[in-house]
């Protein structure tokens, strides 16, 4: 038979029937049957951490990280980008705006500046404050978080402004909650901003 006259077939490869029941003449293919679970991996020098199985099924699964010599060229290919940035802001005279070096404690003054932000305690003069309250509670988990990870890894200067800067969101985060909490809450019929009616 020549390659043109052979025959087409068409397999039916559903499992559930019109009706939705499971059709019992129907057997998973080899191709969608779950795979085995993945196996630990020794390590090797292309690969020197050893690939442990997912411990639940719901995690998603990581890619592989770049190799050593892969990330070691893209961090000097990044400082080599960041120091002509630098050259082109020293030449053009505006030093103002030359980016400070990147330490932890400018790392915490970040995260507690976008947290009063978030809180409504930084505005534009004659701007209405704005509260996002989930995303300051983000925040102050970050930092939280920050702080679980980095114990025993600061200095004494470090460690006292991430505790000041911590207890300072937390308390105004809390002030902010209590006075949410006590806020009268609108009588049905009452029309709310944007025009809804409750």
């Amino acid at each position: 038979m020549s390659e043109k006259n052979k025959e087409f077939v068409v397999q039916d490869r559903r499992r559930f029937a019109i009706e939705g029941e499971l059709r019992k003449e129907t057997e998973t293919p080899e191709e969608e049957k779950p795979a085995t679970p993945p196996q630990a991996v020794a390590p090797t020098a292309e690969n020197p951490a050893p690939v442990q199985p997912a411990a639940h099924a719901d995690e998603e699964e990581l890619p592989a990280p770049p190799s050593a010599a892969e990330q070691q060229e893209q961090k000097d290919a990044y400082h080599a980008s960041g120091k002509q940035i630098d050259e082109m802001i020293n030449k053009s005279g505006n030093r103002e705006h030359a980016p400070a070096e990147m330490t932890f404690e400018r790392l915490i003054e970040s995260f507690y500046m976008t947290a009063l932000l978030q809180l409504g305690a930084i505005r534009q003069e004659n701007e209405q404050p704005r509260v996002d309250i989930l995303g300051a509670r983000q925040t102050i988990d970050s930092l939280t978080l920050l702080q679980e990870k980095t114990k025993g890894n600061l200095t004494e200067r470090e460690q006292t402004l991430l505790q000041n800067v911590l207890f300072e969101l937390r308390m105004a985060w809390i002030e902010i909650t209590n006075a949410i909490a006590k806020a009268p809450r609108p009588e049905p019929g009452i029309v709310m901003p944007g025009g809804k009616i409750k």
